[in-house]
């Protein structure tokens, strides 16, 4: 009989040239079934990871809200325990709404407030919720000692704020403070919470349609690789239980920081 094979959720996945979407061909390299939730459809980055020999399937959400988050188990047999019982690894990725909500304070609308809320908490919560239920009926993973892996990603404006982000520094702060919090109630039970910062400018195509800039985006030393970062959290799934890392930060090279 086969191993199982573990499983990725990836919540918010973009338009596949994002850090979602480079998570989802990284671990689908690793073997990982690959499920997808967004408010996309996602037909292109699904086609392309079937291409390539990845079990995957996308799970429509129009919100990250409670009431939205599709339960895991009434989608498919994907999520099982008997079917897949060790080291599932969910990525979630909550940097929504930032460049709609970096204004100044007294610009910020109640509409950002509401934006910010309903993505970095109610949406974190919602997602963590449902994880946290699935990984508690695995088994524990005798290479890892994990029940599951849960990867938060974060930014600079989790722990630091600015002239134009008190809004976007909120959330995060937000999904930070939730990050450890969960790290620390459920470590105890080995589940594995993390939170990334990515400190720079991912290069994703909103990004480089925004700047059209070839040097920047042929520039690794100032710019982030999704890939790179996928590779990143490849590594956090992996780690063994004697040396876990809540929280890293990414930068480029030659980021000021």
């Amino acid at each position: 009989m086969s191993s199982p094979k573990p499983v990725l959720v990836v919540a918010g996945f973009g338009a596949g040239g994002g850090t979602g979407a480079a998570a989802a061909r990284a671990f689908a390299k690793e073997g990982y079934t690959i499920a997808l939730i967004g408010r996309r459809a996602g037909e292109t980055l699904l086609e392309e990871l079937k291409n390539s020999g990845a079990d995957v399937r996308v799970l429509p959400s129009s919100r990250y809200r409670l009431m939205n988050t599709p339960p895991f188990n009434q989608h498919s047999k994907i999520f099982d325990p008997n079917i897949h019982p060790h080291n599932t690894a969910f990525a979630p990725r909550y940097i929504t709404l930032a460049m709609a909500s970096w204004k100044p304070f007294l610009d910020v609308t109640p509409e950002d407030i509401k934006g910010v809320t309903e993505t970095n908490i109610d949406g974190a919560f919602a997602f963590a919720h449902e994880v946290i239920t699935e990984f508690k009926k695995n088994e524990i993973d005798p290479t890892t000692g994990k029940r599951g892996v849960l990867i938060f990603t974060g930014a600079t404006a989790s722990i630091r704020g600015n002239v134009t982000t008190s809004a976007f520094s909120a959330g995060m702060f937000a999904l930070r403070a939730l990050s450890q919090s969960l790290a620390k109630e459920f470590g105890k039970q080995n589940i594995h919470v993390a939170h990334a910062i990515i400190d720079g400018a991912i290069s994703t195509p909103l990004s480089r349609e925004r700047r059209k800039n070839p040097e920047w985006e042929q520039n690794e030393d100032v710019r982030l690789s999704p890939e790179a970062i996928a590779s990143t959290y490849i590594h956090l799934a992996k780690q063994e239980r004697s040396a876990w890392t809540w929280e890293l930060d990414l930068r480029p090279a030659h980021e000021k920081w």
